[in-house]
């Protein structure tokens, strides 16, 4: 009887080994959020649209339309420090991943066109950046879709100085 249960538990480590593997194979995720599935894992049709990155959300321009500005300034010990000033927006990290409400959401940072990070506050630290590096910010709605006003992405650039001086 021991044997049998022995072989049993051998059974069990590899045939769970072996569907960890084919699972991660095939882009199966574990965190409960899969971007590959459109009920984002059972969740409902309304689930799963409110979480779609794909579909931009376009407001119209006038002077409550969500606009942001940024700046670099150089870090007196190191890297440079990100200060991100939205209007008509706030950051709502306790909404994230939430149904949208108007006016707020959170940021993506951007770096040479490459994601950095999301940012749900005004300032940020980054470490290093090569002298002409573009730095971008987007803001986005609770539910990652893009922001947009009158067709245009609601967003700001500019260029890491050589010099250390902010810009």
């Amino acid at each position: 009887m021991s044997r049998s249960l022995a072989l049993f538990a051998i059974g069990l480590i590899f045939g769970g080994g072996a569907g960890f593997v084919i699972a991660a194979g095939n882009g199966v995720t574990f965190d409960g959020h899969d971007h590959g599935d459109p009920a984002h894992q059972g969740g409902t049709h309304a689930e799963a649209m409110a979480h779609d990155h794909s579909t931009a959300v376009d407001l119209p321009a006038g002077s409550d339309a969500p606009s942001v500005a940024i700046q670099l300034i150089k870090d007196p010990m190191a890297g440079w420090n990100l200060q991100v000033l939205p209007q008509n927006f706030r950051f709502a990290p306790e909404n994230a991943s939430a149904a949208d409400v108007p006016g707020e959401g959170h940021a993506h940072v951007y770096v040479n066109g490459e994601k950095l990070a999301r940012l749900y506050a005004g300032w940020m630290h980054i470490p290093s950046l090569p002298e002409g590096a573009e730095v971008k910010v987007s803001l986005n709605t609770n539910s990652h879709s893009p922001l947009m006003v009158a067709g245009e992405p609601v967003e700001a650039k500019t260029t890491a100085p050589a010099d250390g001086g902010g810009s």
